[in-house]
């Protein structure tokens, strides 16, 4: 067994979840007027912080091997 299959597995345990983006429907951190306490983060919104985080970065760097292979020199035809 991997590691990753520990935290990345689906919830029916059949495969690896690869879905890291942000889930507006799991947001439950909308505050009303009457709320004057700090709010804790718990285990689970900062786990789900950290893979939207990874998503990210996953994202920007798939934008940047896209643009450096648009705009990269062509090689030199051989002589």
């Amino acid at each position: 067994m991997i590691l990753r299959e520990l935290f990345y597995a689906d919830k029916d345990m059949k495969s690896i979840s690869n879905n890291l983006q942000y889930s507006p429907g799991h947001d439950t951190s909308s505050l009303k007027r009457k709320d004057t306490r700090k709010t804790r983060l718990t285990l689970r919104q900062i786990n789900e912080l950290r893979k939207a985080s990874e998503s990210h970065i996953l994202e920007q760097e798939k934008e940047l091997e896209l643009v450096q292979s648009m705009y990269m020199t062509p090689a030199a035809p051989p002589a």
